[in-house]
């Protein structure tokens, strides 16, 4: 059920998306089982959000752990981000639209969000120590990680519409961009 409804989320977008098209796209005969299964929209739509991190998270972190220096990690991530969206191309798109239409209050949601505001902080504090290593030169790590997450999610949007759109390809180019955007030129 969660499965289909993130592809229902990706293909109609948030508030298409109605039990009714999600038990068809998981061939159940009724929307009853979604209902028995999740105690309304909002509890379905909190899994789509676990399940989505839950893969993402097992995809891209050992792409990122296989790497030392801290250039290379942040190369790793940003493509390894755009490699998912290859690979899962309804995942990314899912998780944009349910965050896009989030309504204030709703606990499991805020919870996800003060989640990645933390993990937005780890790497900001990552970069600082990367910067202090000598591996990145001087700028704004908040900055930066404002700037990188806003280039995938744009990736992420311009996917949504261009289906032969090449988000490997899109990854590469913006791990460069960023590669040169973070370069300590000083050291060699």
């Amino acid at each position: 059920m969660v499965a289909a409804a993130i592809d229902v989320i990706a293909e109609t977008g948030y508030h298409q998306a109605s039990f009714a098209k999600i038990a068809e796209r998981a061939g159940l005969s009724s929307t009853g089982m979604i209902s028995y299964h999740f105690d309304g929209r909002d509890d379905l739509m909190r899994e789509v959000v676990a399940e989505v991190m839950r893969v993402a998270e097992a995809y891209v972190r050992p792409r990122i752990e296989a790497h030392e220096s801290a250039p290379a990690r942040l190369r790793a991530s940003i493509e390894s981000n755009l490699d998912l969206l290859a690979e899962y191309p309804n995942h990314l798109p899912a998780i944009v639209e349910v965050l896009t239409n989030l309504r204030g209050g709703d606990p499991g949601m805020d919870s996800f969000l003060d989640k990645t505001e933390a993990d937005l902080a780890l790497q900001v504090e990552r970069i600082r120590e990367a910067q202090r290593a000598g591996e990145f030169c001087d700028f704004d790590p908040w900055v930066m990680v404002r700037a990188i997450r806003a280039a995938v999610d744009d990736v992420v949007r311009r996917a949504t519409l261009e289906p032969d759109f090449d988000a490997r390809r899109a990854g590469r180019e913006l791990a460069d961009l960023f590669d040169r955007a973070t370069r300590n030129r000083n050291t060699t």
